[in-house]
C-alpha cells in the first residue's frame, strides 16, 4: 500500500480544482469502493464535512492476489468466502471487519455458547458496540454467509418502569399508557392514598404506548418475583380512543395463556363520567388503527359500552389526562369495584 496526501489523491482523479463538495464526493466514492483508506493519524483537514489529510492507496493487482490467498487459506472455515472472491473491491472495503470476525471464530468461538445482547456481542467481536445495530455489521455477516442468529443474541427491550407501592401478594398491578397518569397515581399513593377509583393497586407500571408490547415480552425476566405471583391481577388503563384500545387488545392477545390482562373498568367509567361535562371533547387523530376486536368492550356493562362506542363513532376521544390527582382524592372513599 502507498501513502498519499489528500491533494495528490484528488489530482489522480482530476478533482484537485473541483468545488469542495465534489472533492468530498470523490473521496467518499473511493472509500466506499475500497480503493483508498484514511490514515487517521494524519488528522482532519478542518473543513466541513471533514476529510483526512492522508490516505493509504492500494495496488489493486498486488493486493487482490494476496487477499485471494488470505480468503482461501487463512480465514475461519465457518466464513463463506464465495462473495468476496467474486467481489474483491468489497473485500478490500470489509477486510478489517472480516479478519476480526475470523479471529473471533478461530480463537474465541466458545463464547457463542453464552447468549449475549447485540451490543455486547458486537463489541466482543469488533470492539464497536453499535456495529451490528447501526453500522455495516449485518451486511458483512451476510457476505460471510452468516446471520444474526448464528451469534446467539437475545433482544434487549426498554426496562420495565414501575412503582411498587407494596410487594404484598396477591395484588393488582396497573399498566398505564401515558406518563402523566403514572406520575399522578404514584404521587397519590405516596401521599397516603389507599385506592385508585375504589380499587387497591399495589404496583403501577408505565406502558409508554405501544412500547409496552416489547417491554412486556421480558416481563418474566424483568419483573420482581412478587409481580409474577399467580394470584395477582394485571389491569390496563389508557386513552379512550381507537389507538389506546388496540394497544390494550394486542397486549392481551400477545400474552394470552401467560397473563390475563383486563381493562381497568372503573377508571374508564370515571373518564366517561367526567367527559359528559366537557362541551367539546377532542377529535381523534386521523389514521388511527381502528381494528378493534371487541375484547376491550366485553368487560363493560352494556350501557357503558354503548356510550363509549358512540363517542368513538363520532370521531371523539377522551385522553387519560382528563383525570388528575384531585379526582383520585375526591373518590378516595369510593367502595370496591368489581374489575
Amino acid at each position: 500500500m502507498k501513502r498519499i496526501s489528500l491533494e495528490a489523491l484528488l489530482s489522480l482523479h482530476a478533482a484537485a480544482g473541483a468545488p469542495y463538495s465534489a472533492q468530498y464526493q470523490t473521496i467518499l466514492g473511493l472509500l466506499e469502493a475500497g480503493e483508498a483508506k484514511p490514515v487517521k493519524a494524519s488528522g482532519l483537514n478542518g473543513k466541513k464535512p471533514a476529510l483526512y489529510r492522508e490516505y493509504w492507496l492500494a495496488d489493486p493487482e498486488e493486493d487482490d492476489g494476496d487477499r485471494r490467498e488470505e480468503l482461501l487459506y487463512k480465514l475461519s472455515p465457518l466464513i463463506d468466502v464465495d462473495y468476496y472472491l467474486k467481489h474483491p473491491a468489497a473485500y478490500r472495503r470489509d477486510r478489517e471487519y472480516v479478519l476480526l470476525l475470523s479471529d473471533f471464530l478461530l480463537h474465541r468461538r466458545e463464547l457463542l455458547q453464552t447468549q449475549e445482547s447485540m451490543n455486547e456481542r458486537s463489541f466482543e467481536i469488533w470492539a464497536r458496540e453499535k456495529f451490528l445495530s447501526r453500522e455495516q455489521g449485518p451486511a458483512v455477516l451476510k457476505r460471510c454467509g452468516l446471520n444474526l442468529s448464528f451469534l446467539n443474541l437475545y433482544p434487549t427491550t426498554e426496562p420495565l418502569a414501575y412503582y411498587a407501592h407494596t410487594r404484598a401478594v396477591p395484588q393488582n398491578l396497573l399498566i398505564l399508557e401515558n406518563k402523566d397518569p403514572f406520575y399522578s397515581m404514584r404521587r397519590f399513593l405516596l401521599e397516603g392514598g389507599k385506592r385508585l377509583f375504589g380499587v387497591e393497586v399495589g404496583t403501577l407500571i408505565y406502558g409508554g404506548g405501544k412500547g409496552i408490547w416489547r417491554s412486556f415480552e421480558e416481563f418474566s425476566l424483568q419483573a420482581e418475583p412478587y409481580m409474577r405471583e399467580a394470584g395477582n391481577r394485571i389491569l390496563y388503563f389508557g386513552d379512550l380512543d381507537c389507538e389506546g384500545i388496540v394497544i390494550y387488545e394486542n397486549l392481551a392477545r400477545l400474552f394470552e395463556g401467560q397473563w390475563e390482562i383486563r381493562p381497568f373498568v372503573p377508571a374508564y367509567e370515571a373518564m366517561l363520567s367526567k367527559g359528559r361535562a366537557v362541551p367539546a371533547l377532542p377529535l381523534m387523530k386521523e389514521g388511527q388503527n381502528r381494528k378493534m376486536s371487541g375484547r376491550f368492550f366485553s368487560f363493560f356493562s352494556e350501557e357503558t359500552r354503548k356510550e363509549a362506542q358512540a363517542l368513538l363513532s363520532g370521531g371523539r376521544y377522551i385522553p387519560q389526562e382528563i383525570l388528575n390527582i384531585s379526582d383520585l382524592k375526591s373518590l378516595e372513599g369510593m367502595a370496591d369495584h368489581a374489575v
